[in-house]
């Protein structure tokens, strides 16, 4: 049991990824099956392949015909088998079989763990690049009754199919060698599951940790590493906490985003988000139980003098999700790259929330130049047939007059364009906003908690006040216990 989490200094330079099946298939302990759903073996090859793996695998299984697969997992209701869902009911049935069928009194040391995965490949019109599950359910101790998991998304982009198998292969070696031998370094482990792989041939866009050993990990902050280890460009993450898969919550939805640092959220983002989706609800072309609500925050959004600090992330991810909000994290410094992100899932209306400030930084040609195309490229993207940007109004500190999309100052080169986009409704006001809280800024709220000034509490919405008293949110800089 215990060489299992010996460090052995031989292992502390990348491991080849035939060091690591060796490493797994010589302790005595590990012992668990492999079940694989449309790439083949290819993770168990890696371990028969490294010798002395008769200790190690229990049984390993692919049930490509979708008949005998739901005979041994369950018959899909929705007919798709490259979901969670499945992968959730693999896990849990081979761990079943390794219960039943493997005497505890005769193996009272034997770590058990199920590895599996499913997934779909590249097809052959080459437009699918493929994508998969891939998850391990484990024991770190005999004696623990209740299993750690780890499942994570995976998106292909290899042309080949031959390719995107190998890659699965290292991927699966990588995720079983860090649940035994990383799993207390889980920011760590991230990393390491790019082991022998390029950044530019894969990319994970949720993983999931869960289970006693991982109790203190907050799955926010796991997604927050994918973002910055360009793992991929944008993750997801529900009122609960756990992290989403961005096609699943977005494919074919009505999406209407509000952008913002929401340190904190403040009674403006919130009057911006009631006055627009009450808009964007009542739009012909838009289902209401067919649409989404995305807060998003951009990572340069989180940073603060350069670095991101975690423990402001985490109170704010921490005070949307207490009210019931889908939270996104993205690269996309510009708007038109998340319309061009959105509409990669759906093609239904997308609508952005903004206030005038953002949208006169739209029509600002320096944040186009590195594009061939300039601003009209950028443009094409950003106002494609079903978008529109419902715009929040703001007063001048100067004048006091409110701005609107009727009177806002743009560059003079911009304003036909400018005009052509407005008449042709790409740009709606938000007329029935609340105008005694024009003044409020998320900056000054913070400046005042932090302080210890008095007044806050009116200026952010009912009930928050009490999340960030109760919680301490916003009023340290470090985190109550580092994650590895």
């Amino acid at each position: 049991m215990a060489s299992v989490f010996k460090r052995d200094p031989a292992f502390e330079n990348i491991p080849s990824t035939k060091a690591k099946t060796l490493r797994i298939n010589l302790n005595p302990d590990i012992y668990g099956s492999f079940a694989e759903i449309g790439a083949g073996q290819e993770t168990a090859r890696h371990f028969f392949r490294a010798g002395g793996a008769s200790g190690t695998i229990a049984k390993a299984m692919s049930a490509y015909d979708k008949s005998f697969s739901d005979a041994v997992y369950g018959v899909e209701s929705d007919g798709r088998y490259v979901t969670q869902s499945r992968l959730k009911k693999m896990l849990e049935h081979e761990m079943r079989l390794m219960e039943e069928r493997i005497s505890r009194d005769e193996h009272p040391d034997r770590l058990f763990f199920a590895y599996a995965n499913t997934v779909a490949t590249i097809d052959f019109s080459k437009r699918f690049k493929g994508h998969g599950w891939v998850g391990i359910r484990f024991q770190l101790d005999p004696k623990q009754k209740e299993y750690d998991e780890i499942v994570l998304h995976v998106r292909f982009k290899q042309n080949e199919a031959r390719l995107q198998q190998e890659t699965l292969g290292i991927v699966g070696v990588n995720l079983i060698y860090g649940a035994f031998y990383k799993y207390n370094k889980p920011k760590k482990l991230l990393k390491y599951l790019y082991d022998h792989i390029d950044r530019d041939t894969l990319e994970i866009d949720m993983v999931n940790f869960s289970g006693p050993n991982f109790s203190k990990v907050d799955n926010r902050l796991m997604s927050l590493q994918l973002i910055r280890y360009d793992m991929t460009d944008a993750v997801m993450f529900g009122p609960d906490g756990n992290n989403l898969l961005p096609a699943a919550i977005l494919y074919k939805k009505n999406i209407l985003a509000l952008r913002g640092s929401f340190r904190p959220v403040t009674k403006v983002n919130m009057d911006m988000f009631d006055k627009s989706h009450n808009i964007f609800s009542r739009e012909q072309t838009v289902e209401p139980d067919k649409s989404i609500v995305i807060f998003e925050i951009t990572l340069d959004n989180l940073k603060t003098a350069g670095e991101i600090n975690e423990r402001d992330f985490l109170d704010r991810a921490e005070l949307l999700c207490s009210l019931g909000h889908t939270v996104m994290i993205s690269k996309f410094q510009e708007y038109y790259k998340l319309v061009e992100y959105f509409s990669n899932y759906t093609k239904a209306r997308i609508g952005l929330t903004m206030g005038v400030n953002n949208l006169v930084d739209i029509f600002d040609e320096k944040y186009y130049r590195h594009l061939s195309g300039g601003i009209l490229e950028a443009f094409g993207k950003l106002f494609f047939k079903d978008m529109k940007v419902y715009l929040y109004p703001m007063k001048n500190p100067e004048t006091g007059q409110i701005m609107t999309s009727n009177n806002v100052k743009v560059h003079p080169r911009m304003k036909e364009l400018y005009k052509f986009f407005k008449y042709n409704g790409k740009v709606m006001d938000i007329i029935d906003y609340d105008p005694e809280i024009m003044h409020i800024f998320s900056r000054d709220v913070l400046k005042k908690i932090t302080n210890g000034e008095e007044g806050w509490e009116e200026m952010i919405p009912e009930g928050v006040a009490e999340i960030i008293k109760e919680k301490k949110l916003f009023m340290s800089n470090m985190l109550p216990e580092k994650v590895q």
